[in-house]
């Protein structure tokens, strides 16, 4: 049996013992959209009804009856098992894997070296990639995500700050091509963007909104290639303000606007939020971005 199968049939057992979807993920801490979905593969995996389903809640099938026996003892000894080892999962140790978008490095990493410093029982795993990690696959214990809100139904979403960017270009663009004088001139430009056409960042959906394809003449899913290419004078392209400031050269194209501004959320699945290494890092976390200047 896989862990997997264990979550499903836990999760059937405390619907038995319960007898409605809304008291189990109480006592679960999941989200009843994920009691319905294992009690509906536990079911599917067995090929039989499991329970029937009426107004006043869920009652255990004859199958049912007979899983749940065994699943009863089965978490019987599992809380057995846990008494003896009271106290092990409340340590700050092991592994604390930590996902964020590209580009964040310079912030998170401090963090990350102090908590370490701070609890040198923990292993760090720091990890960014364009695509989203999946946390109920147990890819992450956090990430930070930025854009429109995360709406996984079994994430815990926690504002963090806001990341603001702006219009740059470098002197050599300019000098070639002129600046845009307003936003009717951008068409006539270059431009520097993302390679990504699903991108949630507000600047690259403004990007979208507001310029024909074309105009998007390079393009990459690397945050140190698109500054790179802006500062080197290849176009027009958005930076973050507080990395822009390192290079008192560049030009600031358009004067900053608010729907460029990406909210950046911590992200934590509601298995392993209130864990206490989880709970530790947050602290630290939200802590030190007390002082970014972002």
């Amino acid at each position: 049996m896989g862990i997997d199968t264990w979550d499903e049939i836990r999760t059937a057992y405390q619907v038995a013992r319960l007898g409605t979807v809304s008291g189990a993920a109480e006592v679960l801490g999941v989200h009843h959209a994920t009691v319905i979905r294992h009690i509906d593969a536990l079911e599917k995996r067995l090929s039989t009804r499991l329970f029937q389903r009426h107004a006043r809640g869920y009652t255990p099938t004859e199958a049912g009856q007979d899983l749940l026996s065994v699943a009863q003892m089965t978490d019987e000894h599992f809380a057995q098992l846990a008494s003896r080892i009271k106290g092990f999962g409340e340590t700050v140790a092991g592994e604390l894997t930590v996902t964020a978008i590209t580009g964040m490095a310079d912030l998170l990493c401090p963090v990350l070296s102090q908590f370490q410093i701070d609890n040198p029982g923990v292993i760090v795993r720091f990890l960014t990639d364009m695509r989203v990690f999946r946390l109920d696959y147990g890819e992450a214990h956090v990430a930070i995500r930025a854009g429109s809100m995360p709406e996984e139904p079994d994430n815990v979403v926690q504002p963090l700050a806001r990341l603001r960017s702006a219009l740059y270009t470098a002197p050599a663009y300019a000098a070639r091509h002129g600046l845009p004088q307003s936003v009717t001139d951008l068409p006539h430009h270059h431009f520097v963007g993302a390679d990504n056409p699903e991108s949630r960042a507000p600047f690259a959906r403004w990007m979208r909104a507001n310029l024909p394809d074309e105009a998007i003449s390079f393009r990459t899913n690397d945050q140190q290639a698109m500054e790179a290419a802006v500062l080197s004078g290849t176009g027009i392209g958005f930076l973050p303000l507080r990395q822009a400031s390192r290079y008192p050269d560049l030009i600031e194209v358009l004067p900053t606007r608010t729907e460029w501004d990406a909210p950046l959320w911590i992200v934590t699945h509601v298995d392993l939020h209130r864990t206490r290494k989880v709970q530790a890092f947050l602290a630290a976390l939200k802590e030190a971005a007390k002082a970014w200047d972002l």
